[in-house]
């Protein structure tokens, strides 16, 4: 995958994350386990975003 498309993953995942959040509080769906998961991996393409730019940066210097 390339770096714009982590990078809207990322923003898929953050948008879902949030949502399961809120129908937490509000009672509606008390899915925690899936709150877990989407936290891991929001972790994981941010992990790979990164990766991706430092081996970029390795290869201009």
């Amino acid at each position: 995958m390339t770096i714009d498309e982590l990078a809207s993953k990322l923003i898929e995942l953050k948008e879902e994350n949030m949502r399961i959040r809120c129908n937490t509080v509000l009672q509606t769906d008390s899915d925690v386990h899936q709150m877990k998961k989407t936290r891991r991996d929001i972790a994981r393409v941010k992990t790979v975003i990164h990766e991706k730019n430092r081996a970029a940066q390795t290869e201009n210097a």
